[in-house]
């Protein structure tokens, strides 16, 4: 098809989707985001509103969830993966210059809280195989157990939630 080479991956390299991310080779530019930014579990964390913030964020999360938290690489990975994808939101839509990431943990529950000044909705767009784009709250509402949005005075909390084994 015109304009779709290269499109599909050939069968046989699903690792090469896993390899991606590894908590082992994070852990020192976790450690230094941890560093520099705060702990997102202790207090809200502050991130400039820009397409790097992403990066920082999952870090924070991976540190938290992998290290602190003490969770499993898979619970760690889908978390990862899920705040990326609310950082995405907030950065893209919301003409923010500051966005705040919060971590929570209680008996059988980690919760992910993405804050921004904008009281825009997010919407759950229906997904299209072929889509670029616009996959972010679909990836969110089938890895989180529950997410939602809270209206505040000024602006949103846009959150997801994750069941956790107690150990």
């Amino acid at each position: 098809m015109a304009g779709l080479e290269g499109m599909g991956q050939p069968r046989g390299h699903a690792h090469a989707a896993a390899a991606r991310w590894s908590p082992t080779v994070e852990d020192e530019h976790a450690l230094k985001a941890l560093e520099l930014y705060g702990n997102p579990a202790e207090a809200e964390v502050p991130l400039p509103s820009r397409p790097e913030s992403a990066a920082t964020a999952r870090r924070l999360t991976q540190v938290v969830v992998l290290r602190h938290w003490g969770l499993t690489p898979k619970t760690t990975e889908d978390a990862v993966l899920l705040v990326s994808e609310l950082v995405g939101n907030a950065v893209r839509h919301t003409g923010a210059r500051v966005f705040g990431l919060r971590l929570h943990r209680r008996r059988g529950w980690i919760r992910v809280e993405v804050r921004d000044p904008s009281r825009g909705l997010p919407c759950l767009m229906p997904v299209q195989e072929m889509d670029v784009s616009g996959r972010g709250l679909f990836l969110v509402d089938k890895l989180a157990d529950r997410w939602g949005v809270d209206l505040l005075p000024r602006g949103k909390t846009t959150w997801f939630e994750m069941r956790v084994a107690d150990r």
